[in-house]
């Protein structure tokens, strides 16, 4: 889609873009999320970061995320002027030029790229590129408009936090974090597919073949009943690697089978309230699992 086009469909030129306008590019919900299962990350790690140092790197990890954010919203400015839940963006209701969207996303992704790498280590700014390159050009440019599994491939974007994390501090990946990667990367199914599924009119207007569009809400609800299923053993096994202790055993096995019962719920529904409802456990069984890793690496002796 053209400027013209957006510009349409705000109704008239586009107008004058606050600061504001610019920071929702980023889409702070989204980094919060990500910032935190970073931090975790580096504080799970074995090693020291000075706290200078690890301040630079959750910043490097929240602009390189934000950017990203920023220059999907660019590139699919089309699809969200059709859809309810994104019309009233920056771009597409015409606050934000998208020109000026994608020169701040790709700014602010190679400053944090740079900054990592000179501030902190070569390795973790690497795995942040990665991160920012997957989600722009392997989800948002190749895959979410060609394949309902867009979101299975592309969600490995999202899982490269605590990877980032921990390399900041140790300087390499290891087993741990990429058990902690396998655990965002097996949760991103089912927490979008949640939202697909009470969303789907709005992805089918799109053209956006999401797995409920494609398939069907049935065969949706019985591929998120199966990821949560795999997901209940990869939540347990920070345990096994001893970057975990008891506490977040328990827990990560009780909020395993809640998330196990939502889907189960969803499976049976024939609305979309449970569907909803998945949806916004799924936010918070990630938070809380990450939660406890951290507190157990706040109490001495508990891990």
């Amino acid at each position: 889609m053209t400027d013209i086009t957006v510009q349409k469909v705000s109704g008239d030129k586009v107008t004058g873009a606050t600061a504001g306008d610019f920071i929702e590019l980023l889409k702070p919900r989204v980094m919060s999320l990500v910032v935190f299962t970073g931090f975790a990350g580096m504080i799970v790690a074995p090693g020291h970061l000075h706290p200078l140092l690890a301040c630079v790197a959750v910043l490097c990890i929240a602009v390189g995320a934000g950017a990203s954010g920023a220059i999907n919203m660019w590139y699919d400015r089309d699809i969200d002027a059709v859809m309810a839940r994104t019309a009233k963006r920056p771009i597409p209701s015409g606050r934000v030029a998208p020109d000026e969207a994608l020169a701040f996303g790709v700014i602010l992704a190679v400053a944090a790229v740079v900054v990592m790498g000179l501030a902190v280590n070569w390795v973790a700014a690497a795995i942040l590129a990665l991160a920012t390159l997957f989600y722009v050009f392997v989800y948002t440019i190749w895959l979410k408009r060609r394949t309902p599994q867009n979101i299975v491939i592309g969600g490995a974007a999202g899982a490269f936090p605590p990877m980032i994390g921990w390399a900041a501090v140790t300087g390499g990946v290891d087993l741990p974090s990429v058990l902690l990667f396998l655990l965002i990367f097996l949760w991103t199914p089912p927490h979008f597919w949640a939202l697909a599924l009470f969303r789907s009119g709005d992805y089918a207007r799109a053209g956006v073949p999401m797995l409920p569009v494609v398939e069907g809400p049935e065969t949706t609800k019985r591929q998120m009943l199966l990821y949560t299923l795999i997901l209940l053993p990869v939540a347990a096994a920070p345990w096994w690697v001893g970057i975990a202790g008891p506490v977040y055993l328990a827990g990560s096995l009780v909020l395993g089978a809640m998330f196990v019962w939502c889907a189960v719920r969803v499976l049976r529904s024939t609305d979309d309230k449970p569907a909803k409802q998945m949806f916004g456990f799924s936010i918070l069984y990630l938070f809380l699992l990450f939660a406890l890793l951290l507190g157990e690496h706040v109490v001495p002796g508990a891990v």
